[in-house]
């Protein structure tokens, strides 16, 4: 039995670090081509140089930019067609959260959040959808439980990972048959800007293995614990692959038990 995601080209955006890392390695695991992007040139070069070690640099496109430029996001995609010939899959890896009440949160702020979180969705979808149509491929969307389980002091945030869950929805109900569209909807991952925040720590005294355990305590998480990159990369995979071909508009909560919605 041949690997999962042989002969085909998968697509990461924000695949320097963190969950998009974890995916770009699974993905190459798994017998794939890979192309990532992310903003941070150097990173960017240190993890290429590491992929290309371990999987060949054959196998790997990278490249450095903002997905909210639409132009370079479209010679980007020109690019992976020149270099690699198609994309099966597309995995849109929005930034971060932005920690602040409804008092806190300014115009710019508004205008900021929702610019990244849906645009950082709209232009890789719109570059690379002749590609995926043409490989009847899918798209997974890296999206968070405070879409539907907003937190108070994440209102701009959580107000616009929902509108992003709602885009999704009507994406697949578009692009089907030719190209399913789901996602997957995070909780607490140790990984970013879980990092920063041990890092900012008040008692530096404290292990890290202690601080996320008492972090998972204070949030209610039912498995105990953070979850880690490499686990949110399994479900991604899994949405994107061939053994989920009967899978679209659909969300998976990786929360470790932290979703309260039905």
């Amino acid at each position: 039995m041949g690997l999962p995601y042989e002969g085909q080209v998968a697509v990461v955006t924000g695949g320097s670090s963190g969950v998009g890392l974890a995916c770009v390695r699974l993905l190459l695991e798994q017998g794939a081509k890979v192309a990532f992007c992310a903003r941070g040139e150097g990173r960017l070069n240190d993890v290429a140089a590491v992929l290309a070690r371990d999987f060949g640099a054959d196998r790997i496109l990278w490249r450095a930019f903002s997905v909210l430029d639409a132009s370079e996001v479209n010679a980007f995609a020109a690019e992976v067609q020149t270099r690699f010939g198609r994309c099966d899959l597309l995995v849109n890896n929005a930034g971060q959260g932005r920690v602040s009440t409804f008092e806190t949160t300014t115009d710019e702020d508004w205008r900021a959040e929702y610019d990244l979180k849906l645009f950082s969705q709209i232009n890789p979808t719109r570059a690379f959808l002749p590609m995926l149509k043409a490989a009847k491929g899918a798209i997974v969307a890296v999206n968070s439980l405070l879409a539907y389980q907003p937190e108070p002091h994440m209102v701009c945030t959580a107000s616009a990972r929902a509108g992003v869950q709602n885009l999704l929805k009507s994406l697949s109900i578009e692009f089907a048959p030719d190209v399913r569209v789901n996602s997957v909807l995070l909780g607490l991952i140790g990984s970013g800007q879980w990092t920063r925040r041990f890092a900012a720590r008040e008692d530096q005294s404290i292990s890290r293995e202690d601080w996320y355990a008492n972090l998972a305590r204070n949030k209610g998480i039912p498995l105990g614990r953070l979850g880690d990159a490499a686990e949110a990369a399994a479900a991604i995979v899994f949405l994107g692959s061939r053994a989920a071909s009967y899978i679209t508009g659909a969300q998976l909560d990786v929360s470790g038990g932290l979703s309260r919605h039905i």
